[in-house]
């Protein structure tokens, strides 16, 4: 997506950026499981049948338009968690990340909670 900036150019941000900076907002939302080293979004508890059924291959997918950003988020949450105080969470984070860091309006932000990832008794 290209921005104007000012008189002295444009800036423009790639749909790699933007999923990059919404995955790190969704990554600080209480009740979303990640894996150990905190890089991708767990889905271990997802059999990789529904994985396919889902089309899970990316967590995170953009669709830039000419004025403004659709992300559409899939999380795993963790048990103990309310699905709905999830999902609101990670739409704010997500809309407020990507316009304070890369100047694009978020018309909308989807969000699936695709799997619970239970507490290991133990």
């Amino acid at each position: 997506m290209e921005l104007n900036t000012s008189n002295t150019g444009t800036l423009k941000v790639s749909q790699e950026v933007v999923e990059k900076i919404a995955r790190l907002a969704v990554s600080e939302v209480e009740g979303v499981a990640l894996d150990a080293g905190g890089k991708r979004l767990a889905r271990e508890e997802i059999n990789p049948t529904a994985d396919k059924l889902l089309g899970l291959t990316r967590p995170v997918k953009v669709k830039l338009f000419k004025e403004a950003a659709e992300i559409d988020v899939a999380v795993v949450a963790l048990q103990g968690f309310k699905a709905a105080v999830i999902g609101e969470n990670i739409q704010k984070a997500v809309k407020t990340a990507v316009q304070n860091m890369a100047g694009i309006t978020v018309s909308k932000v989807n969000v699936r909670i695709v799997g619970i990832r239970l507490a290991e008794n133990g």
